[in-house]
């Protein structure tokens, strides 16, 4: 650090908190906390899970709606898994939400609807890894431990001007912020540092001019901060191939499947289909029928790969007998329960 800076200190940070803290429907305000509030600590973790490579404003409406479905834990851990799967519907990344309800199974089956307070014990229920036990330590019971997002790495990398591209740059970004994380108030400290990193520190025209941090921060004085962090190149994504077949029934009903628990999409609806290759799929229809090719794909893009499916359309007799899957009556069949990709290939057809 250069000689004309001094070290970044919490408490400003947390002074800049108390006055521009983000209103998000899972927290307590720094002026609640204050007063004596304390936060939810099932809506800190369902926050947290929700909030996995997803950004705060896609997640809002379905906080609201499973917290209004499901107030507690417990009312979560009662659920059918179906509904459970079709309310995370067009959130991605679903093993958290079988993860989601094995874990609220366990809190209460096992603490008795109460979230263990410790970092350790938070780790050991399903679901949980290092990130969201120190999350939920920090901001629901207010321990000191140390809460590293994609944030809380571009405020670090940039306080100290750190080159080390990431991923490996994760544990000395993890030990600068562990340096920094104050004993008291850690929980407000936490979401202080990922409220600087939201909405002032952000990836592209960081406002360094209001930031609390702007005096200690070494990339600003450098003039670096708009190019850190560093991130190592990223390879290619391979495109794999794979077809749909959507079935309708003459009384209107549609021919879907449950995916199977384990693998991409597992536990939701979808469209009976092939495997996903890198060569072009054998056909693989559920039933006998005149299927008709769809002219568009459905296209959609995973974290390792681009998958592009194409699309066959049928109408088949009231005896219409699927070697898999089976059909759901209109009423039973609300699109929205699908994920993203299966209610693309939906749409189209539909149109």
């Amino acid at each position: 650090m250069p000689r004309d800076l001094s070290p970044a200190d919490p408490g400003d940070l947390l002074d800049w908190y108390d006055r521009h803290a983000r209103t998000l429907p899972w927290r307590v305000s720094p002026a609640e906390r204050a007063a004596g509030a304390r936060p939810d600590p099932y809506r800190v973790w369902l926050s947290e899970i929700m909030l996995q490579q997803t950004t705060v404003a896609a997640v809002k409406s379905y906080f609201d709606r499973f917290t209004s479905l499901w107030p507690d834990v417990r009312a979560l851990a009662a659920a059918p898994d179906a509904q459970v799967m079709g309310e995370w519907a067009g959130l991605g990344y679903y093993a958290r939400a079988r993860n989601l309800l094995k874990c609220a199974r366990v809190v209460a089956e096992e603490h008795g609807g109460t979230f263990p307070s410790d970092r350790a014990a938070l780790l050991a229920l399903p679901g949980v890894g290092p990130y969201t036990a120190s999350a939920v330590a920090a901001i629901a019971f207010d321990r000191p431990e140390v809460v590293v997002d994609g944030n809380v790495e571009r405020v670090m990398a940039r306080l100290h001007d750190i080159h080390t591209p990431l991923p490996a740059a994760k544990p000395e970004l993890t030990a600068r912020a562990a340096a920094l994380t104050p004993e008291a108030r850690p929980g407000d400290y936490a979401q202080a540092v990922m409220d600087l990193g939201a909405t002032i520190c952000t990836p592209r025209s960081p406002a360094c001019g209001i930031c609390p941090w702007r005096e200690p921060c070494v990339a600003r004085a450098a003039g670096t901060a708009a190019e850190l962090p560093k991130k190592a190149p990223k390879k290619p994504k391979p495109v794999r191939l794979g077809i749909a077949y959507l079935a309708r029934r003459e009384d209107g009903a549609w021919l879907l499947e449950r995916r199977p628990d384990r693998g991409l999409l597992g536990g939701m609806l979808g469209w009976p289909g092939s495997d996903w290759a890198e060569t072009a799929p054998a056909e693989a229809p559920p039933l006998e029928a005149d299927w008709q090719d769809i002219p568009s794909e459905a296209r959609h893009t995973f974290t390792h790969f681009h998958l592009r499916l194409a699309l066959r359309y049928a109408e088949v007799p009231l005896d219409a007998a699927p070697a898999r899957g089976a059909f759901l009556a209109p009423a039973e069949f609300r699109p929205s329960d699908l994920p993203t990709l299966m209610r693309k290939a939906f749409d189209l057809v539909r149109a």
